[in-house]
C-alpha cells in the first residue's frame, strides 16, 4: 500500500469510473444472491406447501406458477451478466488510462534522470520495468482491484443472508473461513519474495537478449554464436529455475485452499442433512445454504488471487518506484542562457567517477575559432573533458567557464544546443538518412543537408544508394558501414550550425583521405568555429592549432605538431611509431 500511494495522482480523473465498476459489479453480485432465494421459494412454497411468509410478494407477482419462478430466474441472471459488463467496461477503460499516464510520466523521468544513472543501469532491466512491470501492474488495476469490492460485498451479504436461513448451520459454514483466510495471507508473505526474484531474473535475461541483439554485428564477426547462447541458456534456466519455485509455491497453496474450502462445503452438506433430517431445516434452506456456501467460498478463494496478483503488482509497483525515486537532472532546466561563441577554459579542474579520480588539477584554455587536439593513452581522460564540456557530468572542483562564464551556471540544454558532438560511437535511428540528419535541426532544408554531407564526404556515397537520401538505415544503422555511419553523424552535429564541435575519436573509422577533406572543409567552413578533435591519429591532429597531450588525468605537454615532435615525451614517442606505417 504504501507503494500504490505514491501513484495515487494518476487515478485522479478515474476515480468516478473506478466507483462507477465498483457500485456495478456490487449490484451484479447482490443480483446473483437472488436467485438461491428464488430457487428456495420455488422448491418449499410452489413445489412444497411451506407457506410464502416474507415472500408473499413474490407469490402474487408470478401467480404462484414456477415457470415463472424460471422466468425470474433468468431475469435476474441478465442482470447479473449486464452489470458484470459494465464493471468490466469501467475497470478496463481507468486501468488503461492510468497506466497510459503512468507509462507517460515513466518515460518522461527516464529522459530527465542524470547521465551517470546510466552508467551503472543496465537498459535491459529498464525495459523490463517500462514493459512487464507495468503490464502486472496493469492486469490488477483492470481485474483484481475491483474484484476486492466484489470479495467484500459477498461475504456481508452471503453471511447475513446465511445467517437469515439457519444461525447453526451459518456457523458450520464459517467455522474455517479464519483458517482459509490467515493461511492466505502467509502464503501472499511467502510468495511475495518468489514474486521479486522471478522478476529480478526475467529483467538479466531481457539484458542478455538487448545486448546479444544489439552487438550481432559483433556476434558475428567473433563468431561468439556458441557463448552467446550459452550465457543465454544460464539466464534462461536461472528465471525457468525461479518460475518453477514460484509455481511450486502457487500450487501448494492453491491445493491447500481448494482442501480447506472442499473440507467446509463437506462440513455443510453433513450437518444440514442431519438438521433436515431432525426436521430442523427444509429442503429449500438447504439447496438455497449450500449454493450460498459456494459463493461464499468463491470470494474467499478469490481473495487468495487477489492477494497474489496484489503481490506481484506490489513487486512491479516498488520497482517501478525505484525509477521514480531517482531525482531527476533538475538543473536541465534552469541556469542562465548568454549567446555561446566559443572560449573554453578549465582551471585545476578535478573529476572523480565513484572515488576513481580521472582528472586532477587540470588546466587549459582554447580560444575562440581555434582548433585543438587531444592525445592520450586509454584511461587518461579524454573523453571525460567532453562529458563535463556538455555538462552530461559536473566537476568536483575548479572551474571550466565558457566565454568567461562559469560553466555550472550555463542552462544545460543551452549549451547542448550550442555544442555539436561526434561521437566515438555513432548512433542511428532506424529513419531514413535525411531524417537522421534533421534530428540535429528539424527546420533543415535540403539544401542544408547537402552542404553539411559534402562537408562531411558523405554526400556522393548518399547519392549511389537507390533511394539517395531517403534510404532507411535500418536499426543502429546497420545497413552502412562503420565510415558511413560516422560521417552521417557528423553531418548531423554540422546541420546544428554550432559554435562548438566536438570529435571525439570520432574520425577513426573513416580513411585518412577522408579525414584529411573532412578536417580542411571544417576550416574553410568559418574561421569562428571552435573545434575540438580528440584522436590516436597524429595525421588526424597535425594541422591543429594546439595539442594537449594528457597522462593519468594531467595535461602532460602542449603545442603544435612541430613542437611535440621535438620533444621527448608521449607525443613524439607516438608520432615515432606511427610515422612509420604511415604511406
Amino acid at each position: 500500500m504504501k507503494e500504490l500511494k505514491k501513484q495515487l495522482k494518476y487515478f485522479e480523473g478515474y476515480k468516478l469510473i473506478y466507483l462507477i465498476a465498483f457500485i456495478a459489479v456490487s449490484i451484479a453480485e447482490i443480483a446473483a444472491l437472488l436467485i438461491p432465494i428464488i430457487i428456495k421459494f420455488s422448491i418449499d412454497s410452489l413445489i412444497g406447501d411451506e407457506p410464502y411468509g416474507d415472500l408473499e410478494w413474490f407469490g402474487q407477482l408470478i401467480r404462484g406458477r414456477l415457470i415463472y419462478a424460471c422466468f425470474a430466474i433468468i431475469f435476474v441472471a441478465l442482470i447479473h451478466g449486464l452489470f458484470l459488463f459494465f464493471k468490466g467496461k469501467a475497470a478496463s477503460y481507468a486501468a488503461e488510462n492510468v497506466i497510459m499516464n503512468l507509462k507517460n510520466d515513466l518515460f518522461n523521468h527516464i529522459q530527465h534522470l542524470p547521465y551517470r544513472y546510466f552508467s551503472h543501469m543496465d537498459s535491459g532491466d529498464l525495459i523490463q520495468r517500462s514493459t512487464s512491470d507495468i503490464e502486472t501492474i496493469r492486469r490488477f488495476l483492470a481485474v483484481q482491484f475491483v474484484e476486492v469490492v466484489k470479495v467484500i460485498v459477498m461475504l456481508i451479504a452471503v453471511t447475513y443472508l446465511m445467517l437469515s436461513l439457519s444461525v447453526k448451520l451459518t456457523v458450520v459454514g464459517l467455522i474455517l473461513v479464519p483458517v482459509i483466510i490467515a493461511f492466505t495471507f502467509f502464503y501472499f508473505l511467502k510468495v511475495k519474495k518468489r514474486f521479486k526474484k522471478a522478476d529480478e531474473s526475467e529483467a538479466e535475461l531481457s539484458t542478455v537478449l538487448k545486448e546479444n541483439l544489439s552487438g550481432v554485428r559483433v556476434v558475428k564477426a567473433f563468431n561468439r554464436e556458441k557463448t552467446e547462447i550459452d550465457k543465454f541458456d544460464k539466464k534462461n534456466h536461472g528465471y525457468s529455475k525461479d518460475i518453477y519455485y514460484l509455481i511450486k509455491e502457487l500450487a501448494i497453496f492453491w491445493s491447500v485452499s481448494d482442501l480447506l474450502c472442499y473440507t467446509q462445503a463437506s462440513l455443510v452438506v453433513l450437518f444440514g442433512v442431519k438438521y433436515a433430517y431432525q426436521g430442523e431445516l427444509t429442503i429449500g434452506v438447504i439447496v438455497a445454504f449450500m449454493t450460498y456456501e459456494t459463493m461464499l467460498m468463491w470470494p474467499v478463494r478469490q481473495l487468495g488471487r487477489v492477494l497474489t496478483d496484489f503481490g506481484k503488482a506490489s513487486v512491479s509497483l516498488k520497482r517501478i518506484n525505484e525509477i521514480f525515486d531517482e531525482n531527476i537532472d533538475e538543473a536541465e532546466d534552469t541556469g542562465i542562457k548568454p549567446k555561446i561563441k566559443g572560449d573554453i577554459e578549465f582551471k585545476n579542474v578535478r573529476f572523480a567517477f565513484d572515488e576513481d579520480v580521472v582528472l586532477n588539477d587540470l588546466s587549459f584554455k582554447i580560444n575562440k575559432g581555434e582548433t585543438v587536439g587531444i592525445l592520450g593513452s586509454t584511461g587518461s581522460g579524454k573523453s571525460t573533458i567532453i562529458k563535463l564540456i556538455s555538462r552530461l557530468y559536473d566537476y568536483d572542483a575548479g572551474s571550466i567557464t565558457i566565454d568567461g562564464i562559469e560553466l555550472e551556471k550555463i542552462n544545460k540544454k543551452w549549451i547542448r544546443q550550442h555544442l555539436g558532438l561526434v561521437l566515438q560511437e555513432p548512433f542511428l535511428f532506424a529513419k531514413s538518412i535525411k531524417d537522421n540528419i534533421r534530428l540535429g535541426n528539424h527546420k533543415a532544408t535540403q539544401k542544408s543537408i547537402e552542404e553539411v554531407t559534402n562537408i562531411a564526404a558523405i554526400h556522393d556515397n548518399i547519392l549511389e544508394f537507390d533511394e539517395g537520401y531517403d534510404t532507411l538505415v535500418g536499426e543502429k544503422g546497420v545497413s552502412l558501414s562503420g565510415g558511413q555511419k560516422q560521417r552521417i553523424a557528423i553531418a548531423r552535429s554540422l546541420i546544428k550550425n554550432s559554435p562548438i564541435i566536438i570529435f571525439d575519436d570520432s574520425l577513426s573509422a573513416v580513411d585518412t583521405e577522408t579525414d584529411i577533406k573532412i578536417r580542411r572543409a571544417l576550416k574553410n567552413r568559418s574561421d569562428q568555429l571552435t573545434t575540438i578533435i580528440i584522436s590516436h591519429r597524429i595525421n588526424t591532429l597535425r594541422e591543429t592549432d594546439k595539442i594537449l597531450v594528457l597522462d593519468q588525468g594531467k595535461i602532460v605537454d602542449s603545442g603544435n605538431h612541430a613542437e611535440l615532435v621535438e620533444k621527448e615525451g608521449f607525443y613524439n614517442k607516438i608520432w615515432k611509431i606511427q610515422s612509420n606505417k604511415v604511406i
